[in-house]
């Protein structure tokens, strides 16, 4: 046989789309060429395939072969199709019996022995392919041995982990009738749950409004800045999200893990745990929402179903917090370069700290602030109105004095308040099948339903404030959100009252 059909997959975003690596052998001068828009990485495989296949005692045919990657419009990037160029070849030189390889698709890189090499992507491999409709069912993914418990996290996708190259061919032969090959056996996903190390809020000593408004944030989802001086317990208070959100559902978790596939940083003892991303101010534009070549996610991306918290948020570059503006609006991006286009989910809580002035120490109880109007007013003007106006809800975190700091008791324990937050979030969803944050403008009037009261303050807030349409919105939301932390089915003007002082201007934090 002279010509071989071996399945595969590419990553494009969180898209896998399928590729067919075709592989001839003809007669003439020995040569091997790869064709199908392969990259540096995909290119080198002929050295490692070539070693790979003579290490482990097979012939390398002395023939003019040629590998293409099909669709040859889609760019083919990683060591991942190291395994099935080398299936092909050997099934095209009549070494190995091709007649199951129509069962299976194969990725994994190959080491000069022989042996398989993790790639990335393997777990949004095979969620992709869970996620498309098939007709025949999705194929048997044959993938490298440390890649198995994360690829088997998928439900409905058979995995069959291999050590190396010979135990691939093995399982070929096996599948094609030969009862003395023996078969690799499907790999159950054996993740073991480790309980989520989140600090807790039980180490926060007072600071009521911010752990309020921390607790409304988590109920609601609803992005949150912090604001005051050095000191306060303002990343103490965003590190402590995560303990009081409820827990992922499995959609969830597998999308936030599908992410963390792309980039290496998935890792199966941590299933199911939310992501905590703080990138540090110098972060680039590709590093928070993602790019290069190819595409990967950002911090944006990675932070999917978990929390991003920006710390000395002034300090980021203008042009790099303005990116954040449409993905807090939609829950996703989209990287579009010349050649392709790929979309990332970024359905992120944001939550924000930052310093009152350039010195730290506006409103601090003991240490003068050195900064003058002007001064202040050109720092807080770092952050955008647009940008400002996506933000939920602002808090001031005030300085305490070491004689009121060591007076206070201990904090309530993240259990606590993660219980109610769990009971908020639980009559939003059977209420309206998503969090607050979420309601898209059609729907929050129909579901926060202001009237008489309610309404009057709202609009007399609004018209006093200059409020837009998107921050009348947003406030309404939160005021659901406390709604729903009490308990209650209808928003009264308190609870629009402690919405609105949320939404105060910065300069009066």
């Amino acid at each position: 046989m002279a010509l071989a059909v071996v399945h595969s997959r590419a990553l494009s975003g969180m898209f896998a789309p399928e590729v067919t690596v075709e592989v001839h052998l003809a007669n003439g001068l020995p040569s091997f060429t790869l064709v199908g828009l392969p990259d540096t990485e995909v290119k080198e495989a002929r050295e490692r395939v070539r070693a790979a296949l003579q290490n482990n005692r097979f012939e390398f045919p002395s023939r003019r072969i040629t590998v293409n990657l099909a669709p040859a419009d889609l760019p083919k990037e990683s060591g991942r199709f190291d395994l099935p160029i080398a299936i092909g070849i050997l099934i095209a030189s009549g070494q190995v019996s091709g007649r199951a390889v129509e069962k299976f698709e194969f990725v994994g890189e190959l080491s000069l022995t022989g042996e398989l090499r993790p790639v990335r992507g393997t777990l949004a491999m095979t969620y992709a392919v869970a996620k498309v409709p098939q007709t025949k069912g999705p194929r048997g993914f044959v993938l490298p041995f440390e890649n198995a418990d994360e690829a088997a996290l998928v439900g409905g996708v058979d995995i069959y982990p291999a050590k190396d190259l010979l135990q691939v061919v093995a399982h070929l032969e096996a599948a094609a009738g030969n009862t003395q090959a023996r078969a690799i056996a499907p790999h159950v996903a054996a993740v073991r749950m480790t309980p989520a190390a989140y600090p807790d809020l039980f180490d926060v000593k007072g600071q009521k409004p911010a752990r309020r408004a921390l607790e409304i944030a988590a109920a609601g989802g609803h992005s949150l800045l912090l604001v005051g001086p050095p000191g306060t317990g303002k990343t103490m208070l965003a590190q402590r999200l995560p303990g009081i959100l409820p827990p992922m559902t499995t959609d969830e978790a597998l999308e936030s893990a599908a992410v963390l596939s792309l980039v290496g940083q998935f890792a199966p003892q941590r299933w199911a745990q939310r992501m905590f991303r703080a990138p540090h101010h110098s972060a680039s534009p590709v590093a928070l929402v993602g790019g290069g070549n190819p595409p990967l996610p950002g911090e944006i991306s990675l932070a999917h179903h978990g929390v991003l918290f920006l710390d000395e948020l002034p300090e980021f570059d203008r042009r790099v917090l303005e990116m954040l503006r449409e993905p807090l609006e939609s829950g996703r991006i989209t990287i579009s370069r010349a050649a392709r286009q790929v979309d990332f989910p970024a359905k992120f809580q944001l939550v924000a700290a930052m310093n009152p002035c350039p010195c730290g120490y506006h409103g601090h109880k003991t240490i003068a602030c050195r900064c003058t109007p002007e001064m202040v007013g050109r720092y807080q003007d770092r952050i955008s109105g647009p940008l400002l106006d996506r933000i939920d809800m602002r808090v001031e975190v005030s300085s305490l004095t070491e004689e009121e700091l060591t007076a206070l008791p201990d904090g309530e324990p993240s259990r606590i308040a993660a219980e109610r937050v769990h009971r908020a979030w639980t009559r939003a969803l059977q209420r309206q099948g998503k969090v607050n944050d979420q309601l898209q403008a059609g729907e929050v009037e129909r579901v926060c339903r202001p009237e008489g009261a309610v309404k009057q303050l709202l609009q007399a807030a609004a018209n006093r404030l200059g409020w837009s349409a998107r921050a009348y919105h947003r406030v309404l939301k939160v005021a659901r959100t406390i709604a729903d932390l009490e308990g209650a089915d209808v928003i009264t003007p308190q609870h629009v009252a402690e919405a609105i002082q949320y939404r105060r201007a910065l300069r009066e934090t």
